[in-house]
């Protein structure tokens, strides 16, 4: 009997890491205000997603100054956060063709929504919002981080049917679930 639950911790350790090291994270440089850039790729049931954005720290700043509620934030820094895939993802009601867009959010106190856009040029900077390359947006439910994170990270998280994309900056984690299809 012990050595089946010695094989079942070991197994459960194994997929465990297995779903960790699903996430592969380079850095692409050091951004022009401190903030590094960073390109994250998972799979999620067959989609290969890759999301390349800035990530500012908090330095002792108030998060809701960084991410007002009520307009849209760049959820980033620098240059815009896009967001690439290789197949059909569907955010509720907003369909993803595959190919590369930005993301925007716009915090609510108590909901947020994701704001998918076209990238209009490569390195497009990701301010100031411009509404006219807005081509959807997509609830997000809002709720807190289970450890406070000083710099913002994005990441998406398996689902039995697609996946769930989680941002992540203070304390706040604001998620969108998607299908892949």
């Amino acid at each position: 009997m012990r050595r089946l639950s010695l094989a079942i911790a070991a197994a459960a350790a194994l997929a465990s890491s297995a779903v960790l090291s699903a996430q592969q994270t380079t850095t692409i440089h050091p951004g022009k205000g401190g903030s590094p850039h960073v390109k994250s790729s998972w799979t999620a049931h067959g989609a290969k997603i890759d999301i390349v954005y800035g990530r500012p720290y908090l330095k002792g700043r108030d998060e809701s100054t960084l991410m007002p509620a009520g307009k849209p934030w760049r959820t980033g820094a620098d240059e815009a956060t896009t967001i690439t895939t290789d197949k059909t993802l569907k955010f509720g009601t907003l369909t993803l063709a595959p190919g590369t867009y930005t993301i925007n959010t716009q915090p609510g106190a108590a909901s947020w929504e994701l704001i998918i856009g076209k990238l209009s040029k490569p390195g497009q900077w990701g301010i100031p919002y411009d509404p006219s390359l807005e081509t959807g947006r997509a609830p997000m439910k809002l709720g807190k981080a289970s450890v406070p994170a000083e710099q913002l990270t994005i990441f998406v998280d398996n689902a039995p049917d697609g996946g769930v994309l989680r941002i992540e900056w203070g304390t706040v984690s604001a998620t969108a679930p998607f299908t892949v299809g």
